[in-house]
């Protein structure tokens, strides 16, 4: 992701809240955050704004950051050693990067909006920050993302999302 891509105005965090709340998927982020809670989360995520074929994360490039999808669709694909890619749509109400996230290894796979997307990002340092000042919202972030990653794990056609 360029500097471009980064958002110069402030989105809603209420329309993150509510994308996630309606997302029925199977790797919906399971946040339930009051509305001061998702304001005060919102002071420590940056909202990032692409357009179709853009590319989000790259496969092999080391970055922890994790995003939030609010609305749009982004394809997932990896590519393996032997050349077959598969592919994953995510869409708004989910989240992208929870893998290096939590592994601290290179991007798994490469993402790309399908469509004009808005999501909000949050760096490693910013997550530390927010799990200092506000332990508890972080600790429920922290689950929320953990469950994204072990459906994504169970379900054979999603585990290729897990960037």
């Amino acid at each position: 992701m360029n500097a471009s891509q980064i958002s110069s105005g402030r989105f809603d965090i209420q329309s993150l809240a509510q994308a996630t709340r309606g997302c029925s998927a199977l790797d919906a982020v399971p946040l339930n955050l009051t509305e001061a809670q998702w304001t005060t989360l919102a002071d420590y995520l940056q909202p990032v704004s692409l357009q179709m074929g853009q590319v989000l994360i790259e496969q092999g490039v080391k970055d922890r950051t994790v995003y939030f999808v609010e609305s749009g669709s982004l394809t997932v694909h990896y590519e393996d050693d032997k050349d077959r890619v598969r592919i994953a749509v995510v869409g708004a109400g989910s989240i992208l990067g929870e893998g290096a996230f939590f592994s601290h290894l290179p991007r798994s796979a490469t993402v790309n909006a399908g469509s004009h997307a808005r999501l909000w990002c949050m760096t490693p340092l910013r997550f530390r920050e927010l799990s200092t000042r506000y332990p508890s919202i972080a600790l429920d972030l922290t689950v929320a993302m953990a469950a994204v990653l072990a459906r994504r794990m169970y379900n054979k056609p999603k585990r290729v999302a897990v960037t």
